[in-house]
């Protein structure tokens, strides 16, 4: 079995290293430069001050010169107390200049993501979206206008949140901020549709995209849509614990899993675990999910977007951007394998998945793990008052 395989494909959106043609600082400044007479914000240890609590960093990634034109990758990032997760945009711009390319990626982001936060910031043309699931009701204002367009010269903008519309409200959770970025590309015969909701792909959306895509004629050049919806609750965030202490208690977990040899250990483990998030549900889904998202980040299979939440004799379907818990974990996940762990420690952990179980009755059956889809994760949680947060 390819049990070390990592699937690019379901991280987290983070900045590609740097190529530098030129200096990485220079550009910066001139990018910060460039943006914050857009911005009007405030200049500060190197990224630029908004007002209602926003921040925006910007990196320099790939830089290259093809036939006298600089070609750049910028990486924006956008912070706020209110987000979970930074808001990042990378966006590729060329000029005869590195200046030039500078004006272009300020351009796009300024039309792609800033554009509809400026809207929400202002309230200004919002659009109510309600969401609901396992008896649970939110209220959010969704802002989405303009469209990126590279290449396109011969029709009028489409509306992309149009063809996703009724699958949106069923990504959306209990936070108080949501973003969703679709961004599609084609030269030739090669095609790029990727929707992503808070930075992480949702490759169930894709299909709703595929026949308009297929439809550009790409033949001599590159065409390439995105846009960005940005979504605000209108209540504020009521979840009882914090990103950090789902990281913490992850970390505190995978430092122990693979030393667990009998159930005494694991009971040991799960008494530490329960006290340390002091919440008995969210200790449940971080002893859960670390084996799982562990096997799908490794063992070379296809995943879904669900989570099956099997509740009073019910197989509830929800999608794994509603459950918080789920990214904070797989990104602490991501970051884990990174440091290159021991090989035997990963298996320890994966070996107690109900994935590697499943996979492992298919490939006795002849199956290749790489031809096999997973819808989902199907979990319980035995607590009566268990909340999807």
């Amino acid at each position: 079995m390819a049990l070390f395989k990592k699937k690019n494909n379901q991280q987290n959106e983070e900045p590609e290293a740097s190529k530098e043609t030129n200096s990485a600082s220079d550009v910066k400044e001139v990018l910060l430069a460039k943006l914050n007479e857009k911005l009007n914000g405030t200049l500060y240890d190197g990224c630029i001050i908004m007002p209602r609590g926003f921040t925006i960093d910007v990196k320099v990634g790939r830089q290259d010169e093809h036939e006298g034109i600089k070609i750049m990758q910028v990486i924006f990032i956008i912070t706020h107390d209110d987000f979970d997760e930074a808001l990042i945009e990378p966006v590729d711009a060329q000029g005869k200049t590195t200046e030039e390319a500078c004006e272009m990626a300020v351009s796009m982001f300024m039309g792609g993501v800033w554009h509809p936060l400026e809207q929400s910031m202002q309230k200004k043309n919002g659009i109510q979206l309600s969401v609901n699931y396992l008896g649970q009701h939110y209220d959010f204002d969704m802002y989405a206008q303009s469209i990126v367009r590279v290449g396109v010269t011969d029709k009028q903008p489409t509306m992309l949140l149009a063809f996703i519309k009724n699958e949106i409200p069923k990504y959306i959770g209990s936070k108080k901020y949501y973003w969703v970025r679709i961004y599609l590309a084609k030269f030739k015969e090669k095609e790029v549709i990727e929707v992503r909701v808070n930075g992480s792909v949702c490759g169930e959306l894709n299909k709703y995209f595929k026949e308009y895509v297929d439809g550009w004629d790409a033949s001599e050049h590159v065409i390439s849509e995105k846009q960005y919806a940005i979504f605000v609750q209108r209540e504020d965030d009521q979840c009882p614990f914090k990103k950090e202490k789902v990281v913490e208690a992850a970390k505190m977990s995978l430092e122990r899993m693979p030393k667990i040899e009998n159930s005494e250990q694991y009971t040991a483990y799960a008494a530490d675990l329960d006290k340390l998030t002091e919440d008995k549900n969210l200790a449940a889904e971080i002893r859960i999910f670390i084996p799982e998202i562990l096997a799908k980040l490794t063992l070379g299979y296809q995943e879904g977007d669900s989570l099956f939440l099997l509740k009073d004799d019910q197989r509830i379907e929800l999608k794994k951007s509603q459950l918080r818990s789920y990214f904070y974990l797989q990104q602490v996940l991501i970051e884990y394998l990174a440091q290159k762990p021991p090989v035997e420690d990963v298996q320890r952990i994966v070996f107690n998945s109900v994935a590697f179980r499943e996979l492992k009755k298919a490939q006795e059956q002849g199956h290749e793990v790489k031809d096999l889809y997973v819808a989902g994760t199907q979990y319980s949680v035995n607590s009566p008052d268990y909340k999807v947060w």
